[in-house]
Order: C-alpha cells, then sequence, then structure tokens
C-alpha cells in the first residue's frame, strides 16, 4: 500500500485547510486510513481515522468538532478538512493505512507541513 500526502500550507489561526491522502496499492481496500501530526519536539500523535468503506470515524479530543476526515474511493483519496485552526495544530501531518479504527499503522506516506500563523 503507497500513500502521499499533500496539500499542506500555511493558514492564519481560525482559518481552514484541507489535506489530501491518495492511497494505491493491493488490499488497500482493506485498511482504514488514518491522520496524523507530529509537532517539533513532540510525539506523533492520531489525529483522525476512517474506514475504508467511509461509514465510521473517530477523532482525537483536540480536533473533534474543528477537523473532518473523509474518503472519496472513486479518487482513491482521504481527505482531512481542518476548520478553526489553531497555532497548536501546526505540525507535519502524515497519513497512514491501519487495519481498522485502531490498528497499529502498517504503512506510512511522508508528511506535508500545516503552519498555522497567529
Amino acid at each position: 500500500v503507497q500513500l502521499q500526502a499533500s496539500g499542506g500550507g500555511l493558514v492564519r489561526a481560525g482559518g481552514s485547510l484541507r489535506v489530501s491522502c491518495s492511497v494505491s496499492g493491493r488490499h488497500s481496500n482493506s485498511y482504514a486510513t488514518g491522520w496524523f501530526r507530529q509537532a517539533p519536539g513532540k510525539e506523533r500523535e492520531f489525529v483522525a481515522v476512517i474506514t475504508w468503506r467511509g461509514d465510521t470515524t473517530y477523532y482525537a479530543d483536540s480536533v473533534k468538532g474543528r477537523f473532518t476526515i473523509s474518503r472519496d474511493n472513486a479518487k482513491n483519496t482521504v481527505y482531512l478538512q481542518m476548520n478553526s485552526l489553531k497555532p497548536e495544530d501546526a505540525a507535519v501531518y502524515y497519513c497512514a493505512a491501519q487495519p481498522g479504527l485502531k490498528g497499529t499503522p502498517r504503512y506510512w506516506g511522508q508528511g506535508t507541513q500545516v503552519t498555522v500563523s497567529s
């Protein structure tokens, strides 16, 4: 399974940004797709996850109500819509393929940088 994240950039606090993750490869439909992030000096943390069917999602408390994960399997793409961004949301965002909503990520894409100015 191959994943490629894109769409990061610079946004002001309170603004919105959507990052995308292209998912491909054999058996990619066997995995849920998660978003994670890592800020400088901090450990990588879970942000959101969606099943392959797109029927179930789960969010970290820190982003619940502000971020929305979705997918378009016709385009092999998973999206993370980020609204009401805060400076503490700034990080490198990674997407990953994992076996189920609570599975350990098995495949990782490269990150995309999200910078939030105050």
